[in-house]
């Protein structure tokens, strides 16, 4: 599973674009390293199999990541981009 981030090429079965992003402050944030997800490719669901109780204490965690770039286009692009599930155009 990825949040839509690639390195080249995939092979088999991948998950390519989840929506709304981890660092938008979507479910994906909220997984954990040894969390079971099931996957549903006919129904098109995925189901974070982690106790209700859990996800509200990490969502209560939860911090949006800082940006890393400060100046220049590629921080002007980071700030005004909008998600990939809206096209990742420049607004």
């Amino acid at each position: 599973l990825t949040d839509g981030r690639f390195s080249g090429g995939t092979r088999g079965a991948a998950i390519g674009h989840i929506s709304p992003e981890a660092a938008a402050g979507g479910l994906l944030g909220l997984v954990a390293e040894g969390d079971l997800i099931k996957i549903d490719i006919p129904g098109r669901n995925l189901e974070l199999l982690v106790d209700t109780d859990e996800l509200k204490k990490r969502k209560a965690a939860w911090q949006q990541p800082t940006a890393k770039i400060k100046k220049g286009y590629l921080a002007r692009y980071a700030r005004q981009v909008s998600s990939a599930a809206k096209g990742a155009v420049l607004e």
